[in-house]
């Protein structure tokens, strides 16, 4: 009996070891080293106290960045909670082969690397180029520049993010949805449950954890938002601010200003915002309660 637990050990201990390793390389460590440079002073030669969160925190425009993604975040996820959630259980009650196929074809869009995606949209917001033409002349739009003003850009990057990634999720929702007893569901239905009942009082409780890993998960993505805003701000040439996001302002200061104390600074109060959120999600959703 001992050497079996033993060996299941070490079995366990096999399976974990790459993880904890990318972990530690990709993850703890890089933390630690940010949470270290940000101690500096500005000119990096000692202890610089909480001087480099100062700077950061004194800047005009760090609200300005988080309150660019909150909003991007308050279009974004709604919409894509509602979409994924239907999609998936509209999947989930069709036959079979047809479902299996629609799996495949909302998975295509995901499949897309993001730089691929982007040059996508570039191609979709540029009036006399795009197919949906006649919906910016309904607007009055006549130039890319136009489209992608700045009071239309979190609609604009809600949108990419929203058609880039749903499908993916209504995939996992539809894992969830497999999961679920059939003897669940029939004996909700002999209670004389209707299939809107079922739907309401027991598919979408059992899926609860999967809608909080999904909100997790791109929460964590949306407080990242760097590509989009950065590349469509070089295509507009300059139209819109190079300091968008906070993973902007934090490169500014890395690369443009090279005040990296004050880099690894915003880089730690967006792990810590992002870090509180999640926390909030987790608990929220019950993501990690045992079942039984």
């Amino acid at each position: 009996m001992r050497r079996v637990r033993a060996r299941k050990g070490h079995a366990a201990a096999v399976l974990v070891a790459p993880y904890v390793l990318l972990l530690l390389v990709g993850g703890l460590i890089p933390t630690g080293y940010a949470v270290v440079k940000s101690l500096q002073n500005e000119a990096e030669t000692g202890f610089g106290g909480l001087s480099s969160y100062q700077r950061v925190a004194g800047d005009f425009r760090f609200v300005e960045t988080f309150a660019n993604v909150a909003l991007v975040l308050c279009v974004w996820m709604p919409l894509l909670l509602t979409a994924a959630v239907v999609l998936a259980l509209l999947v989930d009650a069709s036959p079979r082969r047809f479902g299996a196929s629609m799996r495949f074809v909302y998975y295509l869009p995901g499949a897309f690397a993001g730089i691929a995606n982007f040059m996508l949209w570039l191609f979709l917001l540029n009036p006399g180029q795009s197919p949906v033409d006649f919906l910016w002349h309904g607007f009055g739009y006549t130039s890319l520049n136009e489209v992608a003003q700045p009071g239309n850009l979190p609609f604009i990057i809600a949108a990419m993010l929203f058609f880039q990634g749903t499908g993916t999720w209504v995939v996992v929702l539809c894992g969830g949805l497999n999961g679920i007893p059939d003897e669940l569901l029939e004996a909700a239905k002999m209670d004389g449950a209707t299939a809107w009942g079922v739907v309401w009082s027991v598919k979408l409780p059992m899926i609860r954890p999967w809608l909080g890993y999904m909100t997790l998960l791109n929460l964590a993505y949306g407080f990242q938002l760097f590509l989009e805003p950065q590349v469509l701000g070089q295509v507009t040439h300059g139209l819109i601010s190079p300091q968008w996001t906070p993973n902007q302002l934090s490169f500014t200061y890395a690369y443009q200003i090279l005040d990296t104390p004050a880099a690894a600074a915003m880089s730690v109060i967006l792990l810590l915002v992002t870090l509180g959120l999640g926390l909030l999600v987790v608990h929220r959703s019950r993501l990690f309660q045992d079942e039984r």
